[in-house]
């Protein structure tokens, strides 16, 4: 039954994006969002690239949608819906119940730096303090750029209040 929530509400979320879009035919996708400036916050921009229905519905149910729809500047290491496969079965769903929903909001914001930091600027760091508190750690290897355990496998998504770094896994706080 959650799964089936969260599937009706990433739809609900992605038919109010689309229809947003369709407002305004300038907006960005996050692949074309990427080197330069969006006119979509980093929700939309999340949600029209398709693959952060499982983070989409994760913000709707922590109240943090319009949070990430402010002003900002934020940076958000977003997880894809993959990343979010390789939890432990039953994690999603147990973070979505309404009960966990510090809990959740904990794991969130874990995901979300104050300012806007671009992937080159993000190598020359070790740490970066989260929007929850705790530090995340910043590492390159091999060429590749690493937040905790997570490997950063796309940078700098343009968004009209921030920037979108993806990464494969979900990190979580200490």
């Amino acid at each position: 039954m959650s799964k089936t929530f969260i599937v009706l509400f990433a739809a609900a979320l992605c038919t109010t994006a689309c229809a947003t879009q369709n407002a305004d035919s300038s907006s960005n996708t996050a692949a074309d969002a990427k080197g330069s400036e969006s006119t979509s916050d980093i929700v939309d921009t999340a949600v029209s690239a398709g693959s952060f229905k499982t983070l989409a519905a994760a913000l709707q149910a922590a109240d943090l949608v319009d949070t990430l729809k402010g002003p900002g500047p934020f940076t958000v290491f977003a997880p894809t819906d993959e990343a979010f496969a390789k939890l432990p079965p039953g994690t999603v769903d147990d973070l979505l119940k309404p009960e966990n929903k510090e809990k959740l909001r904990a794991v969130l914001t874990y995901h979300v730096v104050s300012g806007k930091v671009a992937a080159a600027d993000a190598m020359k760091l070790t740490s970066a303090k989260t929007v929850q508190g705790q530090e995340l750690t910043i590492s390159t290897e091999g060429g590749g750029v690493k937040i905790d355990a997570a490997n950063v496998v796309k940078t700098d998504i343009a968004a009209s209040n921030g920037v979108i770094h993806v990464i494969d896994a979900v990190v979580l706080p200490k």
